[in-house]
């Protein structure tokens, strides 16, 4: 089965961010993958002028912030590396060959999204509503980065979900057979962390030269 790979355009946030950002990228996809019956929320970004939907699955909700809280540890851990890659893979389980000593199932993996991320240490303990009290006269200055830059924040988020819409919408000869009266979410998927070592692209000459699809670690 052909996979196709979506690799969204880099965003540059601060350590502040990455929960609203991602949890803003990861449910839109989903949801526009999830073609069972949902109950669609629309919800409000805390840091943006924005609005994306989740599925209304609590289950779906739960593993999204457990994933994102296990990538901002995992990036705590490297704080001189800026460039991090969240990948959201949807596959299907088949059952491999039959042999005499096993008839196990494996994954193969149909859609790929990678979610490229470059860190800035800026603002490390600032929380989203946090506002700076006094009158230093490169307080002004820093206001007016801090506008910018979320200005520059929003804008690339907002071109990613249209990135993501046109992606749905245009790649659709690839998807697999729904199963009738199909709810929820219709794919299993997952969502994984690129080791410090391993790029998307390392990734994917991998999966050319084994000529198989391969899990990320």
């Amino acid at each position: 089965m052909n996979c196709e790979v979506c690799e969204l355009k880099e965003l540059v946030v601060e350590q502040f961010e990455i929960r609203e950002v991602l949890r803003c990228i990861l449910h839109t996809i989903i949801f526009h993958r999830a073609l069972g019956l949902v109950r669609p929320r629309d919800i409000n970004c805390e840091l943006f002028e924005l609005t994306y939907v989740q599925c209304g699955v609590p289950e779906v909700e739960k593993e999204i912030e457990e994933k994102i809280t296990e990538f901002i540890s995992k990036i705590s851990k490297h704080p001189n590396r800026r460039s991090h890659q969240v990948c959201l893979s949807f596959y299907e389980t088949k059952d491999k060959q039959p042999a005499w000593f096993s008839s196990k199932t494996e994954r193969v993996y149909w859609e790929r999204w990678f979610i490229n991320l470059q860190i800035t240490n800026q603002r490390v303990n600032m929380k989203p509503n946090q506002t700076k009290v006094g009158f230093d006269p490169g307080e002004k200055l820093s206001s007016l980065e801090e506008k910018l830059h979320r200005t520059a924040l929003e804008t690339s988020v907002r071109e990613n979900l249209f990135q993501i819409i046109k992606f749905v919408n245009e790649k659709m000869d690839h998807l697999p057979h729904i199963p009738p009266n199909a709810e929820g979410i219709s794919y299993p998927y997952e969502i994984t962390i690129l080791s410090s070592s391993e790029s998307s692209l390392d990734m994917l000459k991998r999966m050319l030269q084994t000529g198989h699809q391969t899990t990320l670690s």
